[in-house]
């Protein structure tokens, strides 16, 4: 990758990123959550009534272990294997139970000795998506595509010293929560909107958790691609 310029949202601004902080339920566990897209980082910055800041970092990759979730050797049942083991939520139903099991038994990767991961975000609404597949009420493919619906793009996790090393504080930019916010909740609800009417739709041929558990399916199963 060489080296990137990253943001991160933030009520504050933070010229020295710490390795150790931040929350262990996140997507990815307790890392520093960043991206790309510093209009992303602004949205991500805001609360309702308080603006935030983008803060700007470049990143030298070289020498860095990096998990790169949309490589083609992975799926997102490997992303969303370790989805569950960070934010595991209440389980539901019995099927949900099983789902849960199999994928972090069969798909989960070894992302404990990366620097650096590369993957989908999935904030709290996105997160019901996922419930939803777990669930049996919708399948892979509506699942994917219910993933894109907002927009959301990648996100870049900084999960250990080497990687907080290879960081250099930039700048940062002033986010208005009038502006950032209101376009954070526009992206959700037209994902929210998007994803009901692809239920609506329907995916009778899909393959839906109940297969994957039952046909006991493995990461490089072709019909997962």
């Amino acid at each position: 990758m060489g080296k990137l310029t990253l943001y991160h949202g933030s009520q504050a601004v933070i010229e020295s990123p710490q390795y150790g902080l931040g929350k262990s339920y996140n997507d990815y566990g307790r890392g520093f959550y960043c991206t790309e897209h510093i209009e992303l980082a602004k949205e991500w910055a805001c609360t309702e009534d308080k603006n935030g800041f983008a803060n700007r970092y470049e990143i030298e990759t070289d020498g860095l272990k990096i998990l790169n979730l949309s490589d083609d050797e992975y799926t997102v049942l490997n992303w969303l294997a370790i989805l569950l083991v960070n934010r595991r939520g209440r389980v539901h139903t019995p099927v949900a139970a099983l789902g849960i099991k199999y994928l972090t038994e069969n798909f989960l990767p070894d992302y404990g000795k990366a620097d650096l991961i590369v993957g989908y975000r999935a904030d709290d609404s996105y997160f019901s998506f996922v419930r939803s597949f777990v669930m049996n009420s919708i399948s892979l493919a509506q699942l994917g595509r219910a993933m894109r619906l907002g927009k959301l793009g990648e996100q870049y996790v900084l999960k250990s010293p080497k990687a907080f090393e290879a960081l250099r504080f930039m700048d940062y930019t002033t986010a208005e929560n009038y502006m950032y916010y209101a376009k954070k909740k526009a992206r959700d609800d037209a994902a929210r909107s998007a994803f009901y009417k692809e239920l609506e739709n329907g995916d009778i041929n899909g393959i839906f958790m109940r297969d994957i558990i039952r046909e006991e399916m493995k990461p490089d199963d072709p019909r997962l691609r």
